[in-house]
């Protein structure tokens, strides 16, 4: 029930972050989510390598730091650990 609760939270923060969050470099939007963690919302369109290229990294980074995730079919709104 509290992880339901705690993800609940991360979710609304997360989407209230899409219109207050940190512009990056490139203009993505970046969501800090616990003090050193940072996501990236997927946005419709995305592909791995434009985040990647936004967020100035590599799609090998964020595979590595997204383990499990399939680089050819993300999916809008999905969250993406980049720090």
């Amino acid at each position: 029930m509290a992880f339901l609760l705690a993800v609940t939270i991360v979710v609304l923060l997360v989407r209230s972050g899409l219109s207050e969050g940190a512009a990056t470099p490139g203009g993505a939007r970046v969501v800090a989510v616990t003090s050193g963690e940072q996501v990236y919302v997927v946005a419709r369109g995305d592909t791995l390598e434009a985040i990647a290229t936004r967020l100035g990294t590599s799609s090998d980074e964020l595979l590595r730091l997204n383990p499990g995730i399939d680089p050819v079919g993300l999916r809008v709104g999905s969250r993406l650990r980049v720090k």
